[in-house]
């Protein structure tokens, strides 16, 4: 096993994963910042982790113990046997990174790996999880991964991506068993997560090989005859008969005839009580006669087929129904789910502990009892009962608990047990919706209440994809335009282009034109307007602005008079449709929208409408006043129901908008403050975009060490999104470079200008925080030679809206001062009126004005304002020039 962790340690994990830095956590826990180095270096150590970032995913995703497999199965019974092949697999994940166990169902892999997983937690200190594909469907590989790993999507975030960020670089097992059914999705899964985390181990069990470069495959043979397979035998029939008694003879030969097959062996080992070892034998032979004319597969697999033969046989009719029609579950089922396909809820609790005792049910012991088949034994009960003509009707009942269900889980929202109960059906409410027929009622209510279930739970994609299918079952235009518009807030948040959103609103508008209802009309052609002209970069293709004009007419002619949100939603259309560009709104009527959303009781309106006089006051340039609105906007953010998908634009637009008018106010507590929330807000989570916001006032307070430990992961996380559009990543980039200089690391520098370069793809020259950083690396360096170029460089970039105009005007001004330019003292009076707006760019003015001036008051004054900004680097820095003086 590998190390424990102390107490403290324990205290030190849950920091990090709050994101807190070492002084913060020192600070906390009322301890030095080394002792906190020496415990992060300890932790590192014990859980095999390259970085703290790692360690913060550990943290949140619940862990507290180095080498914990997530999901391991515990068994009721003892492991026999298997030293050779045990010895065999952990040397085997020893030496290669994917291992596959091959062999037949009922040959005891899924056993086999889970002991072995266990043995070898020392190798792996990051832990990892294991996997039963078995009630997993095609599309739903990663999905099961990440329910295991504790993993959910954030906004824009790809779902392997959140699986290979949770294992990271650290040694992580993941083991997934039973493939053969999704053996290519499985196996090209597999194959991203080898080659985005270089020390996870991929442990296979499956009746053929993944076909993945470098599997190494481990052959699982039946239990050899005359030890295993007999021990194996009489140590089940003890369990079920502590007085059981048989000649070794017969227990060598009902063995032998069983091909030394463990899950063979343990069914007929559970009707010993019974039959006796002789009367086991006789059964045995009449199955295998009956099967003797059947040509071709594995014969271990007659036997296995034997055995599930005699073993149904001898149920009564009752325990027959009820076996053959739980075949229909895919996962694990609850009581309820049992009664519902078997009658009676009293008479079913003791059916199914009759077939738990006959080895035919396995019970899983948990907060809620469950019971499952093994996937050997389904197969047979799914033939079972197609062979009894009752599969329409039984499906048909499963459809229904699972609406039921699904239905009652959702009402659930909010307790904490909800997320394990829904995990443990989820699959079967997948299978049962993929079997339903067209439109219905019961339908409908699976996949709007699967749609919900699975936002919640975060798994954003496919909640969007069952909105649009709740849509297409729904029995009423008026339920499909409700799930139509929960899609759209869904696409918002999970899709990368607002395309989708666009789309699903002009959708919901035309079911609530079929339904009759005015209203709803209104509001989701409004919608669609505000959405094409909010959020105009996420548009594959821009909208017409004479469709966008035509469709506000049409909400205008179909709104009801005197509705508050209506009237709110038409003025925020018009706001933005009537803006000088896309993107931009009209000031005007931007006030009156935010007048018309402020009367309504709705925090989303009411942001929207903050969000748009924000909006219009950076365009008119009162940037204090956006960076105020936008204050308001976060403290609406507590009262917005993170679980409904209506909220959710909302939600992710506001710490953008957060981060990005802090810093061009120069308000750098605000922007760390909003940047971290954004992180663990779970909606949004820590994704290259999030870090990116970070990096920006971690570099501009002097945390450079922070700030260069979140640009690596930044970069981390954006290679492994498949390295999706860079441009907005630029200032992070560039402002990590500016990081690895003030901490004198030329070769950082170089290779941080590089990815700089590739990030603006041309355009560096002209970026206003590429001359921003020039020059302030200038400043640093001392190197006046080169002021002038960078200076004029620094006063010709013209981007009005870009954050870092200001900064790049005042560093530009503080440089020519240093350097005694001539024309300093005008380059100072040109930067002055963006400095207005900007208490970073007025703090580096007055810094800016004592270095030409030889004026203490001035430094004095840029002293006491870095102070208050808690920029760290430049308070430190004006501080050695007033001592200079």
């Amino acid at each position: 096993m590998a190390e424990r962790i102390s107490g403290r340690e324990a205290e030190v994990l849950a920091a990090l994963g709050a994101r807190l830095s070492n002084a913060q956590i020192a600070n906390r826990l009322h301890i030095s910042v080394r002792t906190v180095e020496s415990h992060v270096s300890s932790l590192l150590r014990k859980y095999g982790m390259a970085d703290r970032w790692a360690l913060a995913e550990l943290a949140r995703a619940g862990e507290r113990e180095p080498g914990r497999v997530a999901g391991l199965p515990v068994s009721g019974t003892t492991f026999v046997g298997r030293a050779a092949e045990r010895a065999a697999v952990l040397a085997a994940v020893g030496q290669a990174r994917l291992v596959t166990l091959l062999g037949p169902g009922g040959v005891g892999k899924t056993r086999l790996a889970a002991v072995a997983a266990e043995e070898a937690v020392a190798l792996f200190p990051s832990g990892g999880a294991f996997v039963d594909l078995v009630p997993v469907r095609d599309g739903f590989v990663a999905r099961a991964v990440a329910t295991a790993l504790g993993v959910t999507e954030g906004s824009h975030q790809p779902l392997e991506e959140a699986v290979a960020a949770r294992l990271g670089a650290g040694r992580s097992l993941l083991v997934l068993d039973n493939c053969e059914h999704v053996i290519d999705e499985a196996a090209e899964f597999a194959e991203q997560i080898l080659a985005a985390c270089p020390g996870t181990r991929v442990l296979v069990t499956s009746r053929e090989r993944l076909g993945v470069p470098g599997e190494r495959s481990v052959p699982i043979a039946p239990l050899p005859l005359g030890s295993d397979a007999e021990r194996l035998f009489h140590d089940r029939a003890m369990a079920a008969d502590p007085q059981f008694v048989a000649e070794p003879a017969v227990v060598a030969e009902l063995c032998a005839r069983l091909d030394g097959m463990p899950l063979a062996i343990e069914l007929a080992a559970a009707r010993g009580t019974s039959l006796g070892p002789t009367g086991l034998l006789t059964a045995l032979d009449d199955a295998l006669r009956l099967l003797s004319g059947v040509r071709g597969g594995d014969e271990r697999h007659r036997s296995l087929r034997a055995v599930l033969s005699w073993s149904y046989d001898l149920l009564d009719d009752e325990e027959q129904t009820l076996f053959r029609r739980l075949g229909v579950f895919v996962g694990a089922f609850d009581m309820d789910g049992a009664a519902a396909v078997g009658g009676d809820r009293a008479g079913v609790a003791d059916l199914l502990g009759r077939l738990v005792d006959k080895s035919l049910v396995v019970h899983v012991r948990g907060r809620v009892s469950r019971w499952r088949l093994l996937e050997t034994v389904r197969a047979f009960a799914l033939a079972q009962m197609t062979a009894a003509g009752e599969e329409d009707k039984t499906r048909a009942h499963h459809l229904r608990w699972a609406a039921g269900a699904a239905s009652a889980t959702e009402g659930r929202i909010g307790d904490p047990t909800w997320r394990e109960d829904f995990d443990a059906m989820a699959a079967d409410l997948r299978v049962a919706l993929a079997a339903a027929g067209g439109p219905g009622e019961v339908t409908h209510r699976l996949a709007s209440a699967l749609a919900h279930l699975t936002y919640a739970r975060r798994h954003l994609l496919e909640s969007y994809a069952h909105h649009r299918t709740a849509a297409a079952v729904a029995t009423s235009a008026a339920a499909a335009a409700r799930d139509l518009r929960a899609g759209a807030g869904c696409a918002h948040v999970g899709t990368t282009s607002n395309q989708h959103v666009y789309d699903l609103l002009l959708e919901a508008a035309e079911q609530a034109a079929r339904a009759g209802d005015d209203r709803g009309r209104a509001i989701d052609l409004a919608r669609a307007v505000e959405t094409a002209c909010r959020y105009p970069e996420a548009f594959e293709t821009p909208v017409p602005y004479e469709h966008l004009r035509g469709f506000l007419a049409d909400a205008v002619a179909a709104a009801p008079a005197g509705d508050p949100e209506v009237t709110a939603h038409l003025a925020l259309a018009r706001a933005w449709l009537a803006g000088p560009g896309k993107g931009a709104p009209d000031p005007e009527l931007a006030s009156a929208a935010l007048a018309a959303t402020g009367a309504t009781a709705d925090p989303v309106l009411v942001s929207s409408g903050l969000c748009a006089a924000g909006t219009a006051a950076v365009h008119a340039g009162r940037l204090r006043e956006a960076d105020r609105i936008t204050r308001e906007r976060l403290a609406l953010l507590p009262s917005m129901d993170r679980d409904d998908p209506y909220c959710a634009p909302e939600i992710c637009n506001t710490y953008g908008r957060a981060c990005i008018y802090a810093i061009m106010t120069g308000d750098l507590p605000g922007a760390m403050a909003a940047a971290r929330a954004g992180i663990g807000d779970d909606l949004l989570r820590d994704t290259h975009i999030t870090a990116s916001r970070l990096v920006q006032p971690l570099v501009l307070t002097g945390r450079f060490h922070d700030a260069i430990e979140h640009a690596e992961r930044m970069l981390d996380q954006w290679e492994r999104a498949g390295r999706p559009a860079p441009l907005w990543m630029l200032p992070a980039v560039s402002l990590t470079m500016l990081a690895c200089a003030m901490l004198d690391e030329p070769g950082p520098v170089a290779l941080w200008r590089e990815r700089a370069a590739e990030m603006a793809g041309g355009t560096l020259g002209t970026a206003p925080v590429a001359a921003f950083v020039e020059a302030r690396l200038a400043l640093h360096d001392e190197r006046y030679d080169t002021a002038e170029l960078l200076v004029r460089t620094a006063f010709t970039v013209k981007a009005p809206l870009d954050p870092y105009m200001a900064y790049a005007r005042a560093a530009g001004a503080e440089l020519a001062a240093a350097a005694r330019l001539p024309d300093a003292a005008d380059l100072l009076a040109a930067a002055a009126p963006l400095a207005e707006e900007n208490t970073w760019a007025a703090a580096c003015l007055a810094r800016a004005r004592g270095r030409l001036h030889d004026d203490r008051a001035e430094l004095a004054r840029a002293l006491a304002a870095f102070e208050r900004l808690d920029a760290q680097a430049e308070r430190d820095h004006t501080r050695a020039l007033l001592a200079q003086l």
